[in-house]
């Protein structure tokens, strides 16, 4: 793990998307030389990719909530029924 990387997973998602997005505008002036043009680009590929980590991470997060959600609901409407039968 270089320092780049690891210095870009301690960002946000919104910090590391900010930073993107100011290096995309740099990028698309043309005014940087060739060097730092390609630091600059380097850097961005790592914190795009941190940015969609993070973004897995939070649909899975999701996922498994709404996951916990269903089956928290499937588990209320049996409860009725279930003691209707206990009734019987």
């Amino acid at each position: 793990m270089t320092p780049d990387t690891a210095q870009s997973e301690d960002l946000t998602f919104s910090a590391a998307l900010t930073e993107l997005e100011e290096i995309v505008r740099a990028l698309e002036t043309g005014q940087l030389g060739l060097e730092e043009s390609l630091a600059r680009y380097e850097r961005g590929v790592v914190l795009l990719r941190t940015c969609q980590a993070k973004l897995a991470d939070a649909q899975q997060k999701v996922t498994m909530l709404i996951g916990e959600l269903e089956a928290d609901e499937g588990a209320q409407c049996e409860e009725p029924a279930e003691r209707e039968e206990d009734r019987t």
